[in-house]
């Protein structure tokens, strides 16, 4: 081996971290203390049961009592959604006197 084919390992570490672009790369939480800051942020959950697709004049027709169609089946899961965003699917379950939700399956989403 020449002089020229060793290798520096000060160059590794200080490029430790860049992309080939020269984009520094984040590094990953080494725990759960690292993610306290984002402990505190509100987000939004809903459980959506099923869905319906009707007229104004069909909606306005409704009174107390009308029964709106689904378009779920009995014992199908629901969507949850967390921020509009669909994350899971789950089951509704009764917690003492309130309605709840059973996470059944995560729904993986492709990042762009």
């Amino acid at each position: 081996m020449s002089d020229d084919d060793n290798l520096n390992l000060n160059e590794f570490d200080e490029n430790a971290g860049q992309e080939s672009g020269g984009e520094e790369v984040p590094e990953t939480p080494r725990s759960a203390r690292d993610l306290e800051a984002v402990y505190d942020i509100p987000v939004q959950v809903a459980a959506v049961l099923g869905k319906s697709t009707m007229q104004v004049s069909q909606l306005l027709k409704l009174g107390r009592g009308a029964v709106v169609e689904l378009d779920r089946k009995v014992g199908e899961a629901i969507d949850i959604y967390v921020n509009n965003r669909l994350v899971a699917r789950g089951e509704v379950v009764v917690v003492e006197d309130r309605l709840g939700v059973t996470m059944t399956e995560i729904i993986k989403s492709e990042r762009s």
